[in-house]
């Protein structure tokens, strides 16, 4: 059987609960995040795997609570060299989302435990 390639992403939460930002706005920070994770890493050889083949694409969507936790999780992946794109926005600096390379799942997966599904 074939490993699961997955690409996580953590958008925090209270962009939509704290700061009233407007769903799609949240959501298009998550695109923003994915899509330049995937530019960044497009000649690694699990993004070429998970690009092959459009429709059976995997992403794990999950909140992070907040700027704090988001930022915690960026440094863990740095630490552990775990290829990553942290999206902020700009011009107002703020950091939303953060998007793996896809990766197997085995080999990522206990980073991103204490998150939920996004909701």
């Amino acid at each position: 059987m074939a490993s699961t390639i997955v690409q996580y992403v953590v958008v925090r939460g209270d962009l939509i609960s704290n700061l009233r930002w407007p769903t799609g706005a949240v959501i298009a920070q998550a695109c923003h995040a994915t899509t330049a994770a995937l530019h960044l890493f497009r000649d690694n050889a699990d993004t070429q795997r998970y690009t092959d083949d459009l429709d059976r694409m995997h992403k794990v969507v999950l909140t992070a609570k907040g700027e704090d936790d988001l930022l915690a999780l960026a440094e863990a992946l740095q630490r552990d060299a775990v290829l990553h794109k942290l999206w902020t926005e700009q011009p107002e600096n703020i950091p939303t989302c953060l998007a793996t390379k896809p990766y197997e799942k085995a080999t990522v997966e206990k980073y991103f435990k204490k998150f939920k599904l996004f909701k």
